[in-house]
C-alpha cells in the first residue's frame, strides 16, 4: 500500500490519527473559526496565522464513490474490487476526506460488498496502522 506523504502542514493530522482522534485543522481568529483541509499555514477566509486542531466526532456520511477498474496500481490489484469513497463529515459538512470503507478496523479494502455502498449512507471512522502511518478508514453504520 501507499503511505500519504507527510507535509508540515498536514504533521499534525497524522499524529492525532495515531493516538485515534480524527481532528480538522480550525482558523484560531476569535472571530473566524472557519474548519480547513487540507491544512494549510494560512487561513483562505481570514487570511490567518493562528491556526488550531478540533476534534471531529468521526461521524459522516459517504459523499460519493467510485469501484476502480483494471488496470489497477499493483498494490491495490489484488483486493479489487475495492471502494474509494469521499466521506462528508457530520461536524463540518463542507469538509470532505478521501478513504475506503472498509468491515473492520485493520480489514482489506475488499471487505464490503461494494452493492452495500450508496450516496448518503452513514459511516464511522476506523484507524488502520499502516507502515507506521494511522490511516482513516470508514465503516457502514446502520442508517
Amino acid at each position: 500500500m501507499l503511505n500519504p506523504v507527510i507535509d508540515e502542514d498536514g504533521a499534525p493530522f497524522w499524529e492525532f490519527t495515531a493516538r485515534g482522534e480524527l481532528r480538522i485543522q480550525a482558523c484560531a481568529e476569535k472571530d473566524c473559526g472557519e474548519l480547513r483541509f487540507p491544512p494549510r499555514p494560512c487561513c483562505p477566509h481570514c487570511q490567518s496565522f493562528a491556526a488550531e486542531w478540533q476534534l471531529m466526532s468521526g461521524r459522516g456520511r459517504i459523499w460519493s464513490y467510485v469501484l476502480p477498474h483494471p488496470p489497477l496500481l499493483p498494490d491495490y490489484a489484488e483486493q479489487a474490487p475495492y471502494n474509494a469513497v469521499l466521506v462528508e463529515l457530520a461536524d463540518a459538512p463542507r469538509i470532505r476526506l478521501a478513504g475506503n470503507v472498509v468491515a473492520e478496523p485493520g480489514a482489506r479494502l475488499d471487505s464490503v460488498d461494494p452493492a452495500r455502498l450508496r450516496i448518503g449512507a452513514p459511516v464511522r471512522v476506523a484507524f488502520t496502522e499502516i507502515d507506521g502511518v494511522a490511516v482513516p478508514r470508514w465503516i457502514l453504520e446502520r442508517g
